[in-house]
């Protein structure tokens, strides 16, 4: 039986919630989320409150009960309040700048690395501290723009050079001077 499954979703005031065909859409006031609904699972939207069941007791069914309720639970927390991931920008030159849908990098390359960003995401950029903000209202998506701005110039375990997260932790290696 899944705990998780069976919780209910409370829908907050501002956001509306509605079943069309197979997706759920949820729009509220950070943005729309369009969530395809998982296959083996019902959704009942009354009185401000989500319910999901599952159709049957196959292993299939009850494996993606809680899977679709945390999915449509991050639909509707996004579109209520947002999702938001900082990345840090460490290496004496590396710094990035916002020019309308893009994001220009300077990252020890001989030349600037272009990222665009899709619509539904905002990044904002604080110079003084060298900080990014990936902000939307889908967190996969947050997520996944987050990962690929990081690829970019992934850490470098000698000095902590490149994109990292802000709470991660590089391990750091000794060099050739210390191995003696």
């Amino acid at each position: 039986m899944s705990r998780v499954g069976n919780k209910p979703i409370e829908i907050p005031k501002g956001v509306k919630v509605e079943v069309r065909g197979d997706s759920l859409q949820v729009e509220g006031p950070k943005g729309k989320v369009s969530q395809p609904l998982v296959p083996g699972t019902e959704v009942q939207v009354k009185d401000g409150v989500i319910t999901v069941t599952r159709q049957g007791e196959a292993g299939s069914d009850r494996a993606k009960h809680g899977l679709a309720r945390a999915l449509y639970a991050n639909a509707v927390r996004g579109a209520a309040e947002g999702y938001s991931k900082t990345l840090e920008i460490v290496g004496v030159g590396y710094k990035a700048e916002v020019k309308g849908n893009n994001v220009q990098f300077a990252l020890g390359f001989s030349h600037p690395v272009v990222f665009p960003l899709p619509a539904g995401i905002k990044v904002d950029y604080d110079a003084k501290a060298n900080k990014l903000t990936v902000a939307g209202a889908d967190r996969q998506m947050v997520g996944q723009v987050a990962a690929q701005m990081r690829s970019l110039r992934k850490p470098d375990p000698y000095k902590g050079k490149g994109v990292k997260y802000a709470d991660e932790i590089i391990k750091r290696k000794v060099g050739k001077a210390g191995a003696k």
